[in-house]
């Protein structure tokens, strides 16, 4: 009895306990769950498709594309807005990726315009050094481009079948110059006209003989900046032979964008510095401004005249340009940033800015280009002074960005990642010459080789492709990408490409060159849209790489064939877009 009455105390004393932590803490926990209530009310739940994540919709039902059953969206996770991507401190150093807070541009910078340019012969000063008479160059003096020559140095040698004949027309006339002295005037005007000097002349008429070979002398002092002929040449009369430039003075040519030719005009004073002499600054005078704009740069040429008795300055040299200009009444506030910082996809100009002073958060921004003064850029809209931007890695951010379906530079509007139609959006196209289009084709033709070998799981020739394709990436000549930001933007692309391949010649391990691949690919299809390679593209995707965060790939057939997972799932993706 005793024990029984043991047992129903203790069961008794075990149940108040179970009740009071089941309910005891009932009127604390009806205000947390009502907070969360309210918390999940405040993040609207959004509905998407594990086949096409850019179908996005506020409530649950199919897919308007498959006819699949829409899952719940991740709504940001970590506490992040909708297009803010987060990223770990390891790949932070891994990608070096640099960050700086951004303020006014300095009173120096407001008062001073950057041009860039180089230096080129003063045309004012060129000499062609041409032929006097027809024939075929004998002895040919001039060795190099690059030697200097005296003014009265004999610069050739010539057979003149022509000049023979009228010496021994001379010879006739001489000997009847008594009788008939206007034919005898004639003859030697007609040798002076080929420039035979009066003693030249005098001499063949004492000797009674024909010479064969004639000299030409230089008739300026110089440098030799082009042989336009070689010995065993046939000349004709008035053919150059050689082109002399005086580079005693030089031009240094800038380009202008519109916006800063207000503040250009002739006859201004600049200084001029140059990567060979970083300490020594050259005083020009502008001496001209080309009265036409370049339609396609959007530029107008400035030439500068500068003095150059040392010879120190080298046609073909890099330069920059200080130009200062008068103060306005009420200098405006405007950032500035480097140029590394700024993506640029034709019509939009984007930067990354880190919206958490202790995290690693970063939100794409859409800003207003002002002028470009050397290395920076001036933001006349979108940042604000005191804002901390990406400098260095921006693209290596914006790939994460495309990664987890964000708003970046392939994808203006985030999530989707393509447009309702399953389409990528977001790239104008920047017209460029064939040959750069030739060019970026042969980079595009390793990377088919790449992707065929990791379609078929094979992880030894996308090494030697990735090699190939570094090596066609160092033939791809940005010159002729005219337009400023095209260059820049190629600048940027070129730097990422060489990245990725790189990264991916050193491993046999096919899933890293797998997850290279993602990167290369992102930006490779960048580059193909906005420069075009006269070839038709088609842009394939699968959602289902990278944990479902989805990657994209390019190819040239309608087939799908998945670099990402090979043999496992072949067949995984869909074509969504077309590149022409």
């Amino acid at each position: 009895m005793k024990k029984n009455i043991i047992y129903t105390a203790v069961a008794l004393i075990v149940g108040l306990l179970v009740g009071f932590l089941l309910f005891g803490g009932d009127s604390g926990n009806t205000t947390a769950n009502s907070d969360n209530h309210e918390h999940s009310e405040a993040v609207a739940q959004m509905w998407t498709c594990s086949m096409h994540p850019q179908i996005m919709q506020p409530e649950p039902g199919d897919c308007p594309l498959c006819g699949m059953d829409l899952i719940p969206a991740d709504a940001g996770g970590e506490g992040l807005a909708l297009n803010e991507i987060k990223m770990t401190t390891n790949a932070m150093a891994l990608a070096n990726i640099h960050t700086m807070v951004v303020g006014n541009a300095s009173e120096t910078e407001g008062n001073s315009l950057m041009l860039s340019g180089k230096i080129m012969p003063n045309e004012e000063a060129n000499a062609v050094q041409a032929s006097y008479f027809e024939g075929r160059i004998e002895k040919l003096n001039v060795n190099f481009t690059g030697e200097n020559v005296r003014k009265g140095q004999l610069l050739a040698t010539i057979y003149a079948p022509a000049l023979v004949a009228a010496q021994q027309e001379l010879l006739t006339a001489a000997s009847m110059k008594a009788s008939q002295p206007a034919l005898y005037n004639a003859v030697r005007n007609k040798l002076k006209l080929w420039k035979l000097s009066e003693d030249q002349i005098s001499q063949i008429e004492t000797s009674g003989k024909v010479r064969e070979n004639f000299p030409i002398y230089a008739t300026v002092s110089g440098t030799v900046s082009e042989k336009m002929t070689e010995e065993g040449d046939y000349v004709k009369q008035g053919q150059p032979i050689v082109k002399v430039s005086n580079l005693g003075t030089v031009w240094a040519m800038f380009d202008a964008y519109e916006n800063q030719i207000s503040q250009l005009k002739v006859g201004q004073k600049i200084t001029v510095t140059s990567n060979a002499y970083p300490n020594k600054e050259f005083e020009a005078t502008i001496s001209f401004i080309d009265p036409s704009l370049n339609t396609l740069s959007r530029t107008v040429s400035v030439r500068a005249t500068l003095n150059n008795k040392e010879a120190i300055l080298k046609p073909g040299m890099f330069v920059t340009s200080k130009v200062q200009v008068a103060k306005s009444g009420e200098k405006q506030a405007l950032i500035s940033v480097p140029a590394s910082a700024v993506l640029w996809t034709g019509n939009r100009s984007l930067v990354y800015v880190k919206t958490s002073p202790d995290e690693p958060i970063f939100e794409m921004r859409e800003v207003t280009l002002g002028s470009k003064n050397g290395e920076n850029y001036t933001i006349a809209e979108g940042l604000s002074n005191g804002e901390e931007v990406v400098v260095n890695g921006t693209f290596t951010v914006d790939a994460a960005a495309q990664l987890q379906g964000k708003r970046s530079m392939m994808n203006p509007v985030g999530q989707p990642e393509m447009d309702p139609t399953g389409h990528l959006a977001g790239i104008d196209r920047v017209e460029v010459p064939s040959k750069f289009q030739d060019q970026l084709k042969a980079v595009f033709d390793d990377y088919l080789t790449m992707k065929k070998a990791l379609v078929n799981d094979n992880a030894e020739t996308p090494k030697k492709a990735a090699g190939d394709l570094l090596k066609s990436l160092q033939k791809v000549d940005m010159k002729l990408v005219k337009e400023e930001p095209g260059h820049s933007h190629w600048m940027l692309l070129d730097k990422e490409l060489q990245e990725s391949a790189l990264a991916i010649s050193k491993t046999s391990d096919i899933d890293e060159q797998r997850d290279h691949f993602i990167h290369l690919s992102a930006h490779l299809i960048n580059a193909v849209k906005t420069f075009g390679i006269n070839q038709k593209v088609y842009v394939d995707y699968c959602p289902m790489v990278k944990g479902d965060l989805g990657a994209f790939w390019m190819s040239t057939e309608e087939e799908i064939l998945n670099p990402y997972f090979g043999a496992s799932m072949l067949r995984c993706g869909e074509i969504t877009d077309e590149i022409n």
